[in-house]
């Protein structure tokens, strides 16, 4: 059962509103929408760039009737935390990151493409200096679906920058979230979220295949110790 349906469900459709992170791809807006309720956006936390539990209280009101996160990254929510706001407020909690049950080989082959996607990720956490690599929460599992690191500097133009020296190098980078959804025309709102801003600005993911050689790996740390994270913007 997709997000939409479980939120009607659960009773959550037209006069209600329901929180979703902005630093994510428009999928739970638009699920809440779906349903006939209104998406409202939350701040995320800056390590595991899935919902602020503390930003979700600032932003709920007497219509708020649920809280949609959405894992990012491969880093779990804060399930304790939304819970304990859910549970302060009177909400639901939906998570649906559209996983489905797997056959036991399925399983299997998934466990060592984890295993070894989590591999690769501490050989780059040990050894990449001038940008700052990803966290994980104490006691989160973390499945690097993605390996994002952030460009430290002034922004999005260092960033950028970072980004086209790397594909220069023949590195494989992509900007993980270009636009935050409540900077897009369909979602479009007037407020600030100063976490969701950051990362927009200064994120990037860099390749973490489970395939990956570690002579691939090594290449990835070369270039992007040698760039050394801050680049001149180009007048």
């Amino acid at each position: 059962m997709g997000t939409a349906e479980l939120l009607t469900a659960a009773g959550v459709g037209s006069g209600a509103e329901a929180i979703v992170p902005s630093y994510a791809t428009t999928e739970a807006a638009e699920a809440v929408r779906a349903a006939g309720a209104l998406p409202v956006f939350a701040d995320i936390d800056p390590r595991s760039f899935c919902l602020d539990p503390a930003a979700v209280t600032t932003a709920v009101t007497s219509r708020t009737a649920a809280i949609v996160p959405i894992p990012l990254f491969g880093h779990p929510v804060d399930h304790a935390g939304l819970r304990a706001v859910a549970r302060a407020h009177g909400l639901l909690v939906i998570e649906h990151d559209g996983s489905d049950q797997h056959d036991t080989a399925e399983h299997d082959a998934t466990r060592a493409s984890l295993a070894a996607r989590q591999a690769n990720a501490a050989y780059l956490d040990a050894r990449l200096t001038g940008v700052l690599t990803p966290a994980t929460a104490p006691g989160a599992e973390h499945r690097y679906h993605s390996y994002v690191v952030r460009v430290p500097g002034n922004g999005r133009p260092d960033r950028d920058a970072f980004a086209r020296a790397l594909r220069a190098r023949g590195v494989r980078c992509r900007v993980p979230v270009q636009t935050p959804v409540h900077r897009t025309p369909a979602f479009r709102r007037e407020l600030w979220l100063e976490e969701t801003e950051r990362a927009a600005d200064e994120c990037l993911a860099l390749p973490i295949g489970a395939g990956m050689t570690r002579r691939e790996l090594q290449r990835v740390v070369s270039a992007c110790n040698a760039l050394g994270g801050l680049l001149p913007v180009a007048a």
